[in-house]
């Protein structure tokens, strides 16, 4: 068995996909490297996949698969894993070559018995023309460098500070346990795989390590605010299955509970703010639709979301006016944070 499984999801990757890869190598034979070619048609991705497969057998596996969408990449890779433990890479993204030594030796340190059904790290800011790079940890929220459970969690989550893909890597029976299945030719289903297994996870381990490098600047990014607008459709998608697997699934455990709220206050925030954006008739029907589903599901967790400082900004009463509030409100945080 293999210690660590990279999945890389691939669509028309080929002009950046390699510096990924190659900032995996380094993990040698403890690591598996999944490229997932999702059906490209521009470029030569499954070729490079391949290359990579015949100068590391054993280390690099090529997949080919019909287009599905990133979600289905994931899934396929999960498929193919046989390490103990599973991250996502995404193609134009990569990982520091310390803080990866590091988190290697960390895994390895763990016996079987005793590791953690999450470990999480932290992740920097890689945007094109910003004159710092932001990174976003967690050393206020949990205990640094020792197994902790929900409930040794030392302080609420900032706004910037929300597990994301970038910064968790969940150990591989997790995933299979709660039976993660992302939905197929839908974007911003990264969201649901930190979501959905976070009620199986009962040991969490912080290592405080600048290890993923996520890059913001290609115009064609899922992220870009343009195109955020353009698939808001299934932005709201996930939003509406991750508010029924909350109201489904069973939490034990308080703080993981108060966590998954405050996770799904966010998703609100950001589908309806770019609701606000868009500035159509369509659009803003859209947003009262979905706060609309949220209260007939269920009218606690409505009041929970709706009547917090979130729900509140993208609520803001004064038609036009209100909605203005709520731009800036936003333009300001992604000056902050730098998002998108």
């Amino acid at each position: 068995m293999k210690l660590l499984t990279f999945a890389i999801p691939c669509y028309n990757s080929a002009a950046y996909m390699e510096k990924c890869i190659n900032s995996l190598l380094a993990g040698g034979d403890d690591v598996e490297i999944i490229i997932v070619d999702d059906g490209s048609t521009k470029d030569n991705t499954l070729e490079i996949a391949k290359k990579y497969e015949a100068l590391y057998p054993g280390i690099v596996k090529a997949v080919h698969q019909e287009n599905g969408g990133h979600g289905e990449a994931v899934n396929t890779g999960l498929r193919n894993a046989t390490g103990r433990f599973y991250k996502v890479v995404d193609s134009d993204d990569w990982v520091d070559g310390k803080s990866y030594k590091k988190v290697l030796e960390t895994l390895k340190s763990f016996s079987e018995d005793n590791e953690p059904d999450m470990m999480i790290c932290n992740y920097v800011y890689e945007k094109v023309g910003a004159p710092r790079k932001k990174v976003v940890h967690y050393r206020n929220v949990f205990p640094i460098e020792k197994m902790f459970g929900w409930d040794e969690m030392l302080a609420k989550f900032k706004v910037d500070q929300y597990i994301l893909m970038h910064s968790v890597i969940y150990k591989t029976s997790v995933l299979k346990e709660c039976a993660l299945e992302l939905p197929k030719h839908t974007f911003y289903v990264d969201n649901i795989f930190v979501f959905e297994p976070l009620p199986f996870v009962k040991k969490m381990y912080y290592l405080d390590t600048n290890f993923y490098r996520y890059f913001i600047g290609r115009d064609d990014q899922s992220v870009n605010e343009k195109v955020m607008i353009s698939r808001i459709d299934q932005q709201l998608r996930v939003t509406r299955r991750m508010i029924e697997s909350y109201l489904s699934l069973e939490h034990n455990n308080e703080k993981c509970r108060y966590y998954m709220r405050n996770y799904l206050r966010i998703m609100m925030e950001i589908s309806s703010i770019f609701l606000i954006l868009s500035g159509t008739k369509e659009n803003l029907a859209k947003k009262k639709e979905l706060w609309k589903f949220v209260k007939e599901r269920d009218a606690k967790l409505y009041k929970e979301l709706r009547y917090c400082a979130l729900g509140w900004s993208v609520n803001i009463p004064g038609g036009p006016v209100g909605r203005g509030i709520s731009k800036i409100g936003y333009k300001v945080m992604n000056k902050l944070i730098g998002f998108n």
